[in-house]
């Protein structure tokens, strides 16, 4: 039984499957759902693709924020629900705020949503068109219906991922700064605030530093807390011959300063390599986005953006990725 806890929620049906007996753990500490896609691309009646969402446990059962692309190629996020986390029922109509205050400005686009229980409701954090990608924020306590609060970071800036609970006396979260267009670098930092409104306390957290992860480098899922630190998976991008590679791995970060790396991997976790990864809108892609981590267990399951047009799950045990991320840490 493993020495490492696991700070968080007991989800006895935590979507899995075993690792296949076709699957070397020396050579992959993850595995593939075999039932990859598991949320295709036209999940809803208008839906050009559906990628890069988030997914939470919610009353014995499962619901979630989904990045909808339309068939006019809009960016919004619809929510959903399902009762194993594999079948899902995503309402097709985006989903409509109710704005918290009457002078919060209206949104170009929304997409790559992420979503984490802090104390009483279930926050929201997307990439927000505000005269550029910012970072918009809101919050639902039933997935029915959704509150906008103002947005936590000005123009440019994508992959917010919002810590579980409080850093001291703070909230706290991690973001990536970026340009207007398809940003060609990228490092991950660090913020806090006292109220979910003003943030500061910015700290830089990682750069990119060469092969899978030489381009730029982004939070994926809401930080794991375990006793050997946060659990962080994060995509990183190589820029090839042929346009971008986005591959994804976990780091280990200090619990009282997450901004101080413990561990950081130099090879990534998974990688583009079955044919749902590599063609699509966006071929050449996987993108972690929304963790299910069951704290008793020590299983988790990733759901990640597939090519930028469907989305797929991996599997691993907590214990066994930590372990890994220490053994081939830079």
């Amino acid at each position: 039984m493993s020495s490492i806890i696991v700070n968080g929620n007991s989800i006895p049906n935590i979507p899995w499957e075993d690792r296949p007996s076709s699957s070397n753990p020396e050579k992959e500490i993850m595995w593939r759902f075999t039932k990859n896609p598991v949320i295709p691309r036209n999940l809803t009646v208008r839906s050009n693709s559906i990628f890069n969402s988030a997914v939470v446990p919610f009353n014995g059962e499962f619901a979630g924020v989904f990045r909808c692309d339309d068939t006019a190629r809009h960016m919004d996020i619809h929510a959903g629900r399902s009762k194993d986390g594999v079948n899902w029922v995503i309402e097709d109509n985006p989903i409509k705020f109710i704005k918290t205050d009457s002078e919060l400005p209206d949104s170009d686009y929304k997409y790559d949503p992420r979503v984490i229980f802090i104390e009483d409701r279930y926050y929201l954090i997307w990439c927000n068109g505000y005269h550029g990608p910012c970072l918009g924020m809101g919050y639902t306590y039933d997935f029915e219906k959704f509150y906008q609060m103002e947005n936590t970071m000005m123009p440019y800036n994508r992959n917010g991922a919002f810590f579980p609970r409080k850093i001291g006396k703070n909230y706290a979260m991690y973001s990536r700064p970026s340009d207007s267009g398809h940003t060609p670098f990228g490092d991950m930092w660090y913020s806090e605030s006292p109220d979910f409104i003003y943030w500061g306390k910015h700290r830089h957290v990682m750069a990119p530093s060469g092969g899978w992860q030489s381009t730029k480098i982004g939070a994926g899922p809401c930080p794991i807390e375990t006793s050997e630190g946060w659990l962080v998976f994060y995509h990183g991008v190589l820029t090839s011959c042929n346009g971008f590679v986005y591959s994804f791995s976990a780091a280990l970060m200090d619990l009282d300063k997450p901004w101080k790396v413990i561990a950081r991997p130099r090879p990534y976790i998974i990688n583009p390599r079955e044919i749902y990864e590599l063609a699509g809108d966006v071929p050449n892609v996987t993108f972690p986005v929304a963790s299910l981590v069951d704290k008793d267990s020590g299983k988790v399951a990733i759901y990640y953006g597939c090519a930028d047009t469907v989305t797929g799950l991996v599997f691993g045990k907590v214990d066994e990725i930590i372990n890994w991320v220490k053994t081939n840490k830079m």
